[in-house]
Order: structure tokens, then sequence, then C-alpha cells
């Protein structure tokens, strides 16, 4: 066994191994993702502390109703990850921001959260493919900022009075949405912003993006950032919109299980044996009856197979019996006609020949032996009769 699976064992072994370390190595490469209490290359506690050195504080929030409770006029609330949240997630947080009075940052949202937060804002089926952008709009943080890594995300909107920034082949990849005139008398905003890079440890002192992002995240004294959790009990909420776990698993994962599948069959057809009756073929080599007799004997004893060795040796005896007390063959295993004859040959009568040519298997070893001591006895009486 061990000879026909080492090599598939080995190629699991292998793959495991390569899947250990691969994990491992990536393992640190997003680590704390525009999270404003890591210092990591994709974390953003740069541009945390240099909104504190401002009077600007900042404070992590992780659930649904937090980022509820702290929307105010006085307040910047940032979504990191808006697609990430379920649709009654988007709803609770639309319903407590637009008559707040605050500003709003949702940072590279895509289609699953703009309807929501963001109504009138479609996204840009083609993303950018330029990262720098220059401002090309009014708005005056972007015009005292200039050029930004803002290239990810592009816009098109329907709303009236929105500032446009940072336009890549004519679609923006910033957007302030004003408020609507009947909420809070329109001093909130929603800001959108294509990517996440102005944020980002490594890319804050470049270009413009640490002006911008300050300027963007900086025009109230309080920064609410929001970092979804899957401790949120909004999230486990029901809704008829929630995505199933099929849902959640990467296009690849499902994929790679279907090539598996394709692998097991294709190496199932290979190793599987022929199909069709069998060929009868010589041997290469010629093999001795008496090591045939002691394999097949080692297969008994090592399956314990009494009661198959006592009929294998029963039968054997009554067949090389039957021409030596004149029957064929094929009466040779019938107890009616066959023990009248045995006991007509032998010259003195002889006990339980049904016990010991038709009887039951033995218990024990010994008794197997006992067994084919008999049966060679009788054969032996047989013919000298």
């Amino acid at each position: 066994m061990w000879t026909r699976t080492r090599g598939i064992t080995l190629a699991l072994v292998l793959l495991l191994i390569a899947a250990v370390l691969i994990a491992v190595v990536r393992s640190g490469e997003k680590h704390g993702m525009l999270d404003p209490r890591s210092a990591d290359p994709y974390g953003s506690r740069a541009v945390a502390q240099l909104l504190a050195d401002r009077g600007v504080d900042t404070r992590v929030v992780t659930t649904t109703d937090q980022a509820r409770d702290a929307a105010g006029p006085d307040t910047t609330l940032l979504l990191a990850t808006p697609d990430l949240l379920t649709p009654h997630q988007q709803d609770r947080l639309r319903a407590a921001t637009e008559r707040s009075g605050g500003r709003t940052v949702l940072v590279a949202p895509g289609s699953p959260s703009l309807d929501t937060l963001a109504p009138g804002v479609t996204e840009d089926p083609a993303p950018s493919l330029d990262t720098t952008l220059d401002p090309a709009c009014a708005l005056p943080a972007a015009r005292r900022a200039g050029a930004a890594d803002t290239g990810g995300h592009r816009y098109r909107t329907t709303v009236t009075g929105t500032d446009s920034c940072y336009p890549s082949d004519g679609a923006p990849t910033l957007l302030r949405l004003p408020a609507r005139a009947e909420s809070t008398n329109g001093t909130g905003d929603t800001v959108l912003i294509g990517a996440p890079d102005i944020l980002l440890n490594s890319r804050l002192d470049e270009q413009g993006n640490a002006s911008l992002a300050l300027q963007l995240l900086g025009t109230r004294p309080h920064l609410v950032w929001y970092l979804p959790s899957l401790s949120d009990d909004a999230a486990a909420t029901g809704s008829e919109n929630d995505r199933s776990f099929v849902d959640l698993v990467p296009k690849g994962w499902l994929w790679g299980t279907l090539q598996l599948f394709i692998a097991a069959a294709l190496a199932a057809l290979w190793r599987a044996r022929r199909l069709g009756p069998l060929v009868p073929e010589r041997l290469p080599v010629a093999i001795r009856a008496s090591e045939t007799v002691e394999g097949r004997a080692r297969l008994y004893r090592k399956a314990n197979a009494r009661d198959r060795a006592a009929t294998a040796l029963r039968i054997s005896t009554r067949t090389r019996l039957a021409p030596l007390i004149g029957l064929p063959p094929s009466q040779a295993h019938t107890p009616e006609t066959f023990l009248p004859a045995l006991a007509h040959q032998l010259p003195t009568p002889a006990q339980d020949l049904h016990t010991l040519l038709f009887g039951p298997p033995p218990k024990t070893d010994a008794a197997l032996i006992a067994l084919a001591d008999h049966l060679d006895a009788l054969e032996r009486e047989v013919r000298h009769s």
C-alpha cells in the first residue's frame, strides 16, 4: 500500500507545505489596512497623527450602532470599506448621516454601496488607468492639494451642485455631494474617494496626498473611523438581500475545487482496472506446487480461515478417493452416494466417516492439523486396500 500511495502522499505533503509558506509570506502584506492605529505600510496611522497635531481627534469604531451614534454636525464619519457592509447596515448609516449635518467620507465605494450611501452616483465600469491625477475642479481642498493619487474607481453622477475632481478620461475619481436642501439646512456633505492611496502610510508623503487627506478629514473637530467587523450584530441582521456563504467564497476557490474534482476523475480513470472478460496468459516462470500451497496456506492462516482450509482439504480428499472406490468425481460430494461406497471398500468399517469428510469446520488450529492427519490416514488406508 505504501508503494502505491507514497507518490500521492508526497505530493499532498509538498502542497500543504507550499500553502503554509505562502500564507506565512502573505499574512503581513496588508495587515491593518486603512487602520488609523496601524503603522504598517497599508495602515493610516500617519494621517491620524497629522490630524491630531491639528486638533482633530480620531476615534475607531467597529459596529454600525457606534457609527450611527457618533454622527453629528461636528463629526466626519469615514467608512473605510463601504462595500463590505450589508444592505441593512448601509440603510441604517444612510438614515443616520443624511440629517446629521456632518461629513461622510466613502473610501473607494463600488456598485454594492453607491445606490444606498450615495444616491445618484454610479460607478464607471472601467477603472482609472492613471494613479496620479490633477484636480481640474473648483473645490478649494483639491486646488490647494494639487495632483494626488486618487486614480481608482471612476464615477458618474446626476446630482446637481456636485464637485467633480481628479477626472480620468472625463470621469471624476473624487466627488463631493452636497446635502439635500431639506437635510439640516444643507450643512452636511458626502465625499467619495476613488482609491485609498491618499490615506496609506506608504503613500502619504507623495504628490499632494497628505494635503488632500488632511483637508477632507479635518473640516470638523471629530473624526470617526468606521472599520467593519464580524462582531457587529447589525451585520447578522437578516434581510432578503444578504449574501449567502457561496457568494462570499472567492471565485478562485470555486474554480479550484472544480479542477480538483476533474483531476480526481482523471486519476480514477488512469488507475482503474480494465473492464471486460479475463484473458488467460501463460506464466512467465514455473512456480512449484509446494510454493503455491504454502502461499495459500499463509493466506488462510492470516485470515483465520479454518473453515475454508478444512473445506479445501475435504474436497481434495474426496476427489482423489472417488476413482479408487469406483465413483465418478461428480458424485464425490454427495454423502448419500459417496459414504456407502467408501465404507464398502474399507477392510474394517470406519467410524464417523460423515463427520470426517462432511463435518463442521474445526475451531482451533490444532483441530485443523488433526483433521488433515485423519484425512491423510484415510486416503492411505483406501489405497492399500
